[in-house]
């Protein structure tokens, strides 16, 4: 059977498969981006969007009431969330490969002060 034949008695969908694949190339301008800091989040969502706020906790180690004022809100809708959720776990494992574990419980990562034993 010659190459002729050969594509002549292909598929339809053969040629659809062989058609180059087109690339997007993604510029970031990030010249007006506002940097923040947050050590809160909360995270809530509708059927259509997904939505984080974030915020400053002055008082990250204090019980009881805790006023924290949300200064940044974002809402993605579920495909971006879930791509930026993939994106944060993989720059989260390359951190704790190069630094170690990363413990998200405060009551596990603040030391008890040191107790005074007796004068000898």
């Amino acid at each position: 059977m010659s190459d002729e034949e050969t594509k002549e008695s292909a598929p339809a969908s053969a040629p659809a498969a062989a058609a180059p694949q087109q690339t997007q190339e993604v510029v970031v301008d990030d010249s007006g981006a506002n940097a923040g800091y947050a050590n809160f989040c909360r995270v809530s969502s509708t059927p259509e969007e997904l939505i984080l706020d974030l915020g400053l906790n002055p008082t990250p180690y204090a019980t009881g009431k805790v006023d924290v004022k949300v200064n940044q809100r974002i809402i993605l809708n579920h495909f971006t969330a879930k791509r930026l959720w993939s994106a944060l776990s993989m720059a989260l494992q390359r951190h704790e490969q190069a630094f170690g574990v990363l413990e998200t419980d405060v009551r596990k990562r603040v030391k008890a002060p040191a107790v005074d034993g007796p004068a000898s």
